[in-house]
């Protein structure tokens, strides 16, 4: 099986855990799949592999703890260290693939306002090039920088009985507010220079929409 099929399935199986056997798996699984420099497809087995024990165990009336031990970073630290680096995972397509979703859904949204307005005032189609860059530029940085937040959150909150989700929650809003009101400060303070062309409600509806089917179809 490929690496989707193996997710699949594990998200199946790991329904038949108990709470307290799926919340100490759940952390396994979460550090491990952090690991962006380990093999996708390797990954994916060994935590098959694991939660299938896991599961011959459960069935015995044994936890996860008495399977894998009380410490389950150190245990999932000696997993990682097993696995294979030679084919790494590229992060870069995955961030490319949230901006270019966002950024399908900014130029459909786009394209609907104008036609709306243009149904009752005379609205500004034209598009500053070098106001655009600079934009697109800070909406790629704000998501690079709110994913890599968001992971760091996640992985620091790991193996942790008291975790505090809701404070995780909080923070993550927080940092997502922030960087959305950047990027709206830069896209109204950012000056117009140098050359602009026409684009039309129709161009950025249609735009949008091709955009966002080429990463749904990627996706799949």
């Amino acid at each position: 099986m490929n690496s989707e099929e193996l997710i699949e399935e594990n998200n199946q199986k790991r329904e038949l855990l108990t709470p307290e056997n799926e919340a100490y798996y759940s952390d396994l699984l979460i550090y491990i799949r952090l690991q962006f420099s380990l093999s996708e497809q390797q990954s994916e087995e060994i935590l098959m592999e694991m939660l299938d024990h896991l599961l011959d165990g459960q069935e015995e009336g044994k936890t996860a703890k008495d399977i894998f031990g009380d410490d389950p970073k150190a245990f999932a630290d000696e997993i990682i260290e097993q696995l294979p680096k030679e084919k790494k995972r590229d992060v870069i397509p995955f961030i490319a693939g949230i901006i270019g979703n966002i950024a399908g859904w900014v130029l459909m949204i786009r394209g609907v306002i104008l036609l709306v307005l243009s149904q009752f005032i005379e609205v500004k189609t034209e598009v500053n090039l070098f106001a655009a860059g600079v934009v697109s530029l800070g909406i790629a940085c704000f998501v690079s920088l709110t994913i890599w937040f968001i992971l760091r959150l996640i992985n620091n909150s790991l193996f942790k009985e008291n975790r505090n989700t809701k404070k995780n929650m909080l923070k993550a809003g927080v940092t997502g507010a922030a960087g959305m009101g950047a990027v709206l400060l830069l896209t109204k303070f950012t000056p117009e220079i140098g050359p602009s062309f026409d684009f039309p409600w129709w161009a950025s509806l249609i735009g949008g929409a091709i955009l966002w089917l080429i990463i749904y179809v990627e996706k799949k």
